[in-house]
């Protein structure tokens, strides 16, 4: 296919949904395929957490896929501690944000295929440790020792699977707790790396985390 046919049908899939973002619409064909990396989301996943990999990780040739309960579209959010709340935010306040479509259900994933998973953060991780096909795929990662990213409440999936036990992790500050109650070490920093887990604060840490998780992904 040529650069110009590649250009093209980007554009129609971006007019044709636009603030939709669907992995097979962004850089399909431009790169030899290097590998599969998953990436389960639901709604009310954080979109600061999200897109970052969404982008980074196909630049160096790897297929990101986008998994979720069901193969549908999902809402994003929006996480911030407003700076001019005229009432001060003791936590974070959530707003709508962009949509995200997985193309794949967490049932019908073969984590066999895959090279490495990245978990993102919001809300969605709440009520995501409760399925048992995501639990699946993910204890395949922790048991087939394969590269496990994640970032803020993602440590909620990772410590429901049980993938963190025995690991210094980071996280934001209010999920230690969950890290801790996964048997793992909650350390205070942007990055830790424990082996084949790599963890990551917030998404304000993803220029140190992401220069850190590609070589890590790159070097597999």
């Amino acid at each position: 296919m040529s650069e110009q046919e590649i250009s093209r049908r980007s554009m129609i899939a971006r007019i044709a949904a636009p603030g939709v973002l669907a992995a097979s619409a962004a850089v399909a064909g431009e790169r030899p395929r290097r590998g599969k990396v998953l990436m389960p989301i639901g709604d009310a996943t954080e979109m600061m957490d999200t897109l970052y990999p969404f982008f980074r990780i196909p630049e160096d040739g790897f297929q990101l896929v986008v998994a979720g309960p069901e193969a549908r579209l999902y809402h994003g959010v929006m996480h911030e501690i407003p700076p001019d709340a005229s009432i001060p935010w003791d936590i974070t306040r959530e707003q709508p944000s962009y949509h995200i479509k997985a193309e794949i259900a967490f049932r019908d994933v073969k984590p066999e295929e895959y090279c490495a998973i990245f978990i993102s953060g919001g809300r969605a991780p709440e009520y995501l440790r409760y399925d048992k096909d995501l639990m699946r795929i993910v204890k395949h990662f922790g048991e087939a020792k394969k590269l496990i990213g994640f970032t803020c409440h993602g440590v909620e999936i990772a410590t429901a699977a049980g993938v963190i036990r025995g690991c210094k992790v980071t996280t934001v500050a209010k999920c230690a707790l969950d890290a801790e109650q996964g048997g793992a070490t909650y350390v205070n920093q942007p990055v830790v790396k424990a082996g084949h887990v790599i963890s990551c604060g917030t998404w304000h840490d993803y220029a140190p985390f992401f220069a850190e998780f590609m070589k890590m992904l790159n070097a597999l």
